[in-house]
């Protein structure tokens, strides 16, 4: 859950404003004016109150009262935040929940991007809902397991030698002793299946009989939960990077290293392309192990004592989630090969690298839905050997992602059984992927499409961000608006319904041309890391 600096992605993400609950009505799809009658009829509302920023000055925000443990109604509850664009059209569509994917991820701005990226025309009819899942951001507690855990300089990722295994697998157990040390009480009710619960009250407290859903990444996964729990309460339903279902979620961030490393070979190529700039070499291989070189470098001396082969690593891997940040990233590869000069390595880590509080708040709530949402090894062998194998063919962010992930093996609370996401009970249903998209690869996508009988999918052929609506594509927006102006998808033949051109890569910053649209910067701003 890194969240890059506000100068790159060009939005603020802090919401103005205090935070209140009561619930709401408002049903869909019908007139403005009958929404608001449906709402007075019901009695009681959701406070809103202005909380906009200078990007999204519309927004209001809310609170909600939900239970900790939803078979427990009148138990101990907890509080979510909530975020709203109204709807400004005489016909209104309902409510369009919104969430950016990690687990961990806040999806207050995510409602006013959502809403200003639209075409104002399909934006205007609905009420795009934003909300900080439980454990997240505002919502109340928060959960900060071990604040720091992830502050420079960290043990190498790479266990080549018995230390510097042992010394990451004390700060993976130590993570997971905090949490369970802290938040014994709430970890058994963080997982994906209380969030979908804490979803559809947040429809109740709307007064929708259904909601529209629009997710990405992990919010693939929840939106795929919450329509097989209610699948009579969802009207509309797009996925954008989807989860693999059937690989929650062991298998599945073994599958990432795979794609995760041919994405970060895709840059290696583009700084070789780019020679003219970077004069690091036309042979992406030889540039390559330029790269690796740095990090055997930086293991033996991190720059500024900031960044070590670890930190180097969590530098590059926001570059296969976006593209646009390669220009950044190749100056400051550029600048430390060449020049000796580790300042701009420095910056970049600082800006896509370091994790701050939300990060660490972020971080929490990842492990706590991922470790209780699905069953992990318990035995560190099967990990170190399904790992080196893995390392062998995919080096890049193997060992990093293991660690990243590795409290599951020791984590304080017993696992779920995950939820079998088949569904033949749907309306048309929206699905978009990249095909060279590492963070959720393209097989999951394929999978899900054929889970979900009622679904099409849209497919950027030889794309490889992760997040690719509302980010610049024209011919995908195309079939977004067209589906949640009037619930029209394409149906074609085959694995695809439709195919899209993937944008072109960027371009060097010290072109004219720029490095990656403003939009997608913004949204990947809000989508963060490791989701």
């Amino acid at each position: 859950m890194r969240q890059r600096a506000a100068v790159l992605c060009g939005a603020a993400v802090a919401l103005a404003g205090s935070l209140t609950a009561l619930p709401a009505r408002a049903d869909a799809p019908h007139p403005a004016s009958t929404a608001s009658a449906a709402a007075t009829a019901s009695g009681a509302r959701l406070a809103w109150k202005k909380c906009g920023t200078d990007d999204y000055p519309t927004l209001q925000c809310a609170s909600l009262k939900v239970p900790l443990d939803h078979t427990r109604p009148r138990g101990r509850q907890i509080t979510l935040a909530l975020s709203r664009v109204p709807h400004t059209a005489k016909t209104y569509q309902g409510p369009l929940l919104v969430n950016p994917g990690g687990p961990g991820g806040s999806g207050l701005t995510l409602a006013g991007f959502v809403a200003s990226a639209l075409p104002k025309t399909v934006a205007a009819q609905y009420d795009v809902i934003g909300f900080d899942p439980r454990g997240v951001g505002a919502s109340e507690p928060a959960l900060n397991c071990r604040p720091g855990h992830f502050d420079p300089v960290r043990p190498d990722s790479v266990p080549g030698t018995r230390a510097l295994e042992k010394a990451n697998l004390a700060r993976a157990r130590a993570f997971a002793d905090a949490c369970g040390k802290k938040y014994a009480d709430l970890l058994p009710y963080i997982d994906t299946v209380q969030a979908v619960r804490d979803m559809d009250a947040i429809r109740a407290a709307l007064g929708a009989r259904k909601i529209n859903y629009f997710g990405y990444s992990y919010g693939t996964y929840l939106g795929a939960v919450y329509a097989k729990l209610f699948p009579e309460r969802v009207r509309r339903l797009v996925l954008d990077s989807i989860v693999d279902p059937t690989g929650v979620w062991y298998d599945d961030n073994l599958s990432q290293d795979y794609a995760f490393n041919d994405r970060h070979r895709a840059f290696m190529a583009w700084v070789a392309r780019n020679n003219g700039t970077y004069k690091l070499g036309t042979d992406p291989e030889k540039v390559e192990a330029k790269w690796y070189a740095m990090r055997a470098a930086l293991a033996k001396k991190p720059a500024d004592g900031k960044v070590g082969a670890a930190e180097l690593e969590d530098t590059f891997i926001p570059g296969g989630y976006y593209n646009g940040y390669w220009p950044y990233l190749a100056e400051a590869f550029a600048a430390y090969v060449n020049g000796h000069d580790d300042d701009p390595l420095v910056e970049a880590y600082e800006n896509f690298g370091a994790v701050d509080a939300s990060g660490d708040n972020g971080y929490s709530v990842y492990t706590s839905v991922q470790c209780r949402d699905a069953v992990w090894p318990r035995d560190w062998d099967q990990w170190r050997d399904d790992n080196w194998e893995v390392y062998t063919k995919a080096p890049f962010m193997t060992w990093n992602n293991a660690w990243y992930n590795a409290p599951c093996a020791f984590w304080p609370t017993r696992s779920r059984i995950p939820v079998n996401v088949a569904n033949g009970k749907l309306p048309p249903v929206l699905l978009f992927q990249a095909t060279n998209d590492a963070a959720t690869p393209y097989e999951g996508g394929v999978t899900v499409h054929q889970l979900l009988a009622r679904s099409s999918l849209v497919v950027e052929q030889g794309g490889g961000n992760h997040g690719i609506t509302l980010s610049g594509n024209g011919c995908l927006d195309k079939h977004l608006a067209k589906y949640l102006t009037d619930g029209t998808v394409p149906r074609g033949h085959g694995e695809a319904d439709a195919v899209c051109k993937a944008l072109p890569d960027p371009k060097p910053l010290s072109t004219k041309a720029a490095s990656g649209s403003s939009r997608g910067s913004t949204l990947h701003g809000l989508l963060g890391f490791r989701g």
